[in-house]
């Protein structure tokens, strides 16, 4: 039907596997030069500013210049959730090598979604700050409880009241298909793990890690040792 041509222009761009390539290489929400993602995606240069320019000129991307390079990143939370969302509906990866299998196992474990804790240990955060008495789990969602309310403020967060008020989203993960936080509340909560060094990068694209010292925070702060499955 004609009166769906929008529609299906928007889902033509993430039907291409080398456009969603690019959006999964961009969704942890980091900005990213053309030459950087081009290795990531394994596709020409060439073919990756072709692709780029779609994505940008559809408002999924946008740039920022620093020197003489151009970075892209996404332009709207939005289009990570839709990407997030594919992912889980997709079956899950098929294993064909051992470094599969390490990515695999890493992205699972932990990684960031558009800034925010992604895989198994998003999830145990989660659960952990419900068990916790700090969010109200609405089924779909959740909300700062009155317990909660106060948590922000001695965790080191910037909170406002719009901030502490409003509902936390949750998103089905797609390496594990359950729910865990996402959403301002989660992102800001991710930053200020990193800051405490308690998390950092992993060795793959996208994924995090805990450090010793992040054991024994996320002990003290949330009740639960970070484990590699629940």
């Amino acid at each position: 039907m004609s009166i769906y041509k929008n529609f299906y222009s928007t889902s033509a761009l993430f039907g291409h596997p080398t456009r969603m390539a690019i959006l999964v290489a961009l969704s942890d929400g980091k900005a990213l030069p053309a030459g950087e993602i081009a290795k990531m995606v394994k596709v020409s240069p060439q073919t990756t500013s072709e692709h780029l320019a779609k994505l940008m000129k559809a408002g999924f991307l946008n740039q920022q210049k620093s020197g003489k390079y151009r970075y892209y990143y996404i332009a709207n939370p939005k289009v990570a959730e839709v990407v997030e969302g594919m992912l889980a509906l997709s079956p899950e990866i098929e294993v064909c090598s051992m470094r599969d299998s390490l990515d695999k196992k890493a992205l699972s474990y932990a990684r960031t979604c558009y800034g925010y804790l992604a895989g198994n240990l998003g999830i145990q955060l989660t659960k952990a700050m419900i068990n916790l008495d700090y969010i109200k789990d609405l089924g779909n969602s959740s909300l700062l409880t009155q317990k909660g309310y106060a948590w922000p403020q001695e965790f080191g967060l910037t909170s406002t009241k719009k901030f502490l008020t409003q509902t936390i989203p949750y998103h089905v993960d797609w390496t594990e298909r359950k729910f865990h936080i996402a959403g301002p509340f989660a992102l800001q909560l991710t930053k200020k793990l990193l800051t405490l060094q308690w998390l950092e990068e992993g060795t793959i694209h996208r994924s995090v890690r805990v450090t010793p010292q992040g054991h024994q925070g996320f002990v003290d702060e949330f009740g639960f040792k970070p484990a590699e499955k629940e």
